[in-house]
């Protein structure tokens, strides 16, 4: 049985994950209601044979996505109610209907329905959390990677000894003096919000944010109201000039993961104010294994590789068949060494319209 302390801190997460949640929700509901002013908001795996198994599932979750239940969720959700006329609604445009959408609104009908699918995946984190916290433990991991896409692809994983071993050490690190981030319901957040078949962009950070409120599962990504960190702050300023977007008041990045880029960090937990106290436990063996995955099942993705940590990646990665962007870190201490200039953000877009591919939508 946990310490009370332990249990402490895992109730402080959970409440720290609700508030997050509730930002995403406020932010869905102002896209459905038409303000203008919303914003749209961080071992092998699978072999040849088990292809058809991974696809199979990634092909039903994603006709999941285009069925009429999944947008009576999001509305009734966005609303606050399940009236019978919303229900009444046709969900999905058909393929006729959907030929003669504009790039833009193809984008947002897109984007409405990611947004949807995040918060249901999170919602089932939180109850799975508030469950096991009422237990007095840590979740189990499977029980945290919520997304059934990501779930078959990974799933091996799960039973391997180094995941068992992983989750002893995350198990005592929560029970410990000091908290660990992120809350337990956001530890998968990058795979819970981009799902697998979604997935079109990889940007690899390194672990998650070590201080309070700052860690939201998302690489480089903090929660509306924490102060920009400055490898973010030069992430925007190259954004800015590259594709013209101001540069954003706050650094949530949910929306570019809802648009199907992996905010993957290598490391997805981590103990308050000790960077890579939780590194070369098993997580690298993890993030690696879905690296892995998608240069298998999903060939053209763009990996964005920022800084040597990175860059090691690209060892797991077909270069023949995938794009690799190289630069610099974005820390204030080698951005100007590469990384501005760079102009990965318009080249990633040129290279998913010359793949057919709706763009990216960088402006937060």
């Amino acid at each position: 049985m946990a310490s009370s302390k332990g249990q402490n801190t895992i109730a402080a997460c959970f409440q720290a994950a609700k508030r997050v949640r509730v930002d995403a929700g406020v932010n869905a509901a102002r896209i459905s209601s038409g303000d203008p002013g919303a914003e749209l908001s961080g071992d092998e795996v699978a072999s040849d044979s088990k292809k058809p198994k991974i696809l199979a599932a990634v092909g039903a979750e994603a006709s999941k996505d285009d069925s009429a239940g999944i947008n009576a969720d999001k509305r009734e959700d966005e609303s606050g109610s399940g009236s019978g006329e919303g229900e009444r609604e046709t969900a999905v445009a058909s393929d006729e209907e959907g030929s003669q959408l504009n790039k833009e609104q193809k984008m947002r009908m897109e984007l409405n329905k990611a947004i949807a699918r995040a918060k249901r995946n999170l919602k089932t984190c939180e109850e799975r959390v508030a469950q096991a916290s009422g237990e007095g433990s840590f979740p189990d991991f499977k029980d945290l990677l919520v997304e059934p896409t990501w779930l078959t692809s990974l799933e091996e994983e799960f039973s391997k000894s180094y995941m068992s071993k992983l989750h002893s050490f995350v198990q005592q690190e929560a029970n410990g003096a000091k908290p660990i981030y992120p809350p337990p319901a956001l530890v998968f957040n990058a795979f819970n919000t981009c799902p697998f078949d979604k997935v079109k962009v990889v940007i690899i950070g390194q672990d998650p944010y070590h201080g309070p409120r700052q860690a939201m599962g998302l690489s480089f990504s903090v929660p509306h109201g924490v102060k920009v960190p400055s490898s973010l702050v030069n992430i925007f300023k190259e954004i800015r000039d590259d594709v013209g977007c101001p540069v954003p008041s706050h650094g949530n990045l949910e929306k570019w993961a809802q648009q199907g880029v992996l905010l993957l960090n290598a490391v997805l937990t981590v103990r308050q104010a000790s960077p890579n106290s939780h590194a070369k436990k098993g997580w690298e063996n993890f993030t690696d294994a879905a690296i892995r995955a998608v240069q298998q099942l999903k060939p053209g993705t763009i990996f964005l590789l920022w800084g040597n940590s990175a860059q090691d990646k690209a060892r797991l990665i077909d270069a023949s068949k995938h794009h690799i962007l190289k630069a610099a870190h974005p820390s204030g201490l080698s951005a100007h060494k590469g990384f501005f200039k760079c102009r990965h953000f318009s080249k990633t877009n040129e290279l998913l319209e010359k793949a057919g591919e709706l763009p990216i939508d960088w402006q937060l």
